[in-house]
């Protein structure tokens, strides 16, 4: 890199930060402060122009990016979950119609718009304009208390859901194979990507962590776990480069298989990649943002600028409270608030269709600027339709609770702080039909078998429903039990507990002693959230 860029790179990152920490003060995002850098030094000062050394820069930033997103935010078992409920039909009816609509602007289906993009182009514009932010929702909620209340999870597992089919959407539509597409290509692609899923998933979630510290005790090298990663993060991107899709949806998938990760090693690898993004390669990468902006969006029609403005605004609304209503899901309006919050994933994709010619620095500026109002204005809407929303006596929540949710709230909290010592618990001998009228709770869908101190199974009431009703009497619970089941230990991170409970589609798990695994108690879903909603309480 010459003198020049690396000036260029030291002004750019230098001021963001300072930017950040000003524009802080006033609540307003880091990426705005990143992006008014890049428009300080750019197009106002005329300090800083694009060049090809910083496009370098700018696709680690990216990756970088979209792999922490799917890290902390993209919980796979989380929505696999929740994938039969109301909360999946919801977030894809909202996708959907946001994307019908959307076309009709960036297609010229129903009118022309000017702006001259394939079918394919369209559709990866659209995805972008239907996505849904969980990073800024999940922080509006935080910071307003109200990521614990039912509503606030609703919003999350929602908006969770909506933005991975969103951003899948994106991910098949801005890779290599864009320029022409008909039925054998898809069906060949969509293959592809399943293999490649399924690989990187298996390859990421089973293989890499026990190889980490594998490698990590035998060869004793310093940063040994962060080298790895990285090294795996750029492999994954060129192979999915490689198949066809962008390697921003390889870095996601990378990130949500690994979101998995113990709490230790998470620990020892998370911090020094967030440092690394959050100090260099995210604020350069937005900063980059400022530095294409410019005022060639005012030569756009007028019919042009106010239909990309406003129909993929009311389209998203629109669909986001259809997808509420027909799924019948409490408070439609105050959840289709939550899935109108957008900015920052949005921009680093405007970035990508820039970078590849898709679309001109006009639209890009227009949409860029787009985004800043939903930053800007998002927040206020979305706490004003949740402080108004009226909860229902009995709100429906998600059958389980995404790890990612518990990691806004139970960093460095143990199972001992929730474990529930003085529980009773069904004995195995006890018939189904005892069991049923004696034993059953509201809304506990699985129930711990022990016997003498130790724990037999689990019964699930979902199994009951395969035996009949006449044979209750007479069956055990020994028989219906499901026996080789997951345990937690007493000093083990609630995270990776819950963790495990969503991955075996389990509300509750018994917690044994480390040395004799003598059972000591459980703890339940249910618990988690209380303990969410207290975390909450005391941050406040």
């Amino acid at each position: 890199m010459t003198l020049d860029v690396m000036f260029s790179i030291g002004l750019l990152i230098v001021l963001a930060k300072v930017l950040e920490g000003i524009l802080g003060r006033f609540r307003l995002s880091s990426i705005v402060a990143y992006t008014a850098a890049g428009i300080v030094l750019g197009p106002v000062a005329g300090l800083i122009e694009p060049t090809t050394e910083l496009h370098v820069l700018l696709g680690i930033g990216i990756f970088l990016f979209f792999f922490l997103i799917g890290l902390d935010e993209i919980d796979i078992a989380g929505i696999i979950a929740t994938i039969r409920g109301r909360f999946f039909v919801a977030a894809a009816l909202s996708v959907l119609i946001s994307l019908f609509v959307s076309l009709s602007v960036t297609t010229d289906v129903f009118y022309d718009f000017g702006l001259g993009l394939g079918f394919t182009e369209a559709l990866a514009l659209s995805g972008i304009l239907s996505l849904s932010s969980l990073g800024l929702v999940s922080k509006v909620l935080a910071d307003e208390g109200n990521l614990n209340k039912p509503i606030g999870i609703q919003i999350f597992v929602t908006v969770l859901i909506a933005e991975l089919i969103a951003l899948l959407v994106v991910g098949f539509t801005i890779g290599e194979h864009v320029e022409e597409i008909n039925l054998s290509s898809v069906l060949l692609l969509l293959a592809k990507i399943i293999g490649f899923t399924l690989v990187t998933w298996v390859l990421s979630s089973r293989v890499v962590p026990p190889l980490i510290v594998l490698l990590k005790r035998t060869l004793q090298v310093p940063q040994l776990s962060f080298g790895l990663l990285i090294g795996g993060l750029f492999v994954v991107v060129g192979i999915s480069e490689a198949v066809g899709t962008h390697g921003s949806l390889g870095a996601l998938l990378f990130g949500a298989a690994l979101s998995g990760l113990p709490y230790q090693l998470r620990q020892d690898i998370v911090p020094g990649m967030r440092s690394a993004a959050e100090g260099l390669f995210v604020p350069l990468f937005f900063a980059s943002a400022g530095l294409h902006l410019s005022l060639s969006f005012t030569e756009l029609p007028i019919a042009t600028i106010a239909a990309i403005v406003v129909i993929p605004l009311f389209g998203k609304f629109a669909g986001s409270v259809a997808g509420a209503l027909i799924s019948r899901l409490d408070m439609p309006f105050a959840l289709a608030t939550g899935l109108m919050a957008k900015g920052v994933a949005e921009i680093a994709l405007l970035l990508v269709l820039l970078e590849t010619h898709v679309i001109g620095e006009d639209i890009f500026s227009l949409l860029v600027l787009i985004m800043f109002a939903y930053i800007l204005f998002g927040p206020s809407v979305i706490n004003y339709a949740v402080d108004r929303a009226r909860p229902p006596e009995r709100p429906r929540l998600p059958g389980s609770i995404p790890a990612s949710l518990a990691r806004f709230a139970l960093d460095d909290i143990t199972v001992n702080d929730i474990l529930d010592r003085t529980g009773s618990y069904p004995d195995p001998r006890v018939s189904v039909r005892k069991f049923v009228d004696q034993w059953l709770v509201p809304h506990q869908s699985d129930y711990v078998v022990v016997e003498n101190g130790e724990v037999t199974g689990i019964v699930s009431l979902s199994m009951l429903r395969y035996l009949p009703k006449e044979a209750w009497t007479t069956t055990k619970l020994e028989t219906v039990a499901r026996r080789r089941t997951p345990h937690a230990w007493p000093d083990e991170p609630v995270e990776d507990v819950l963790q495990r409970m969503t991955e075996n589609a389990l509300s509750v798990i018994p917690v044994v002693a480390r040395d004799d695994e003598s059972f000591l108690g459980t703890v339940t879903s249910q618990d988690v959230v209380d303990l969410i909603t207290l975390e909450a309480r005391g941050a406040h």
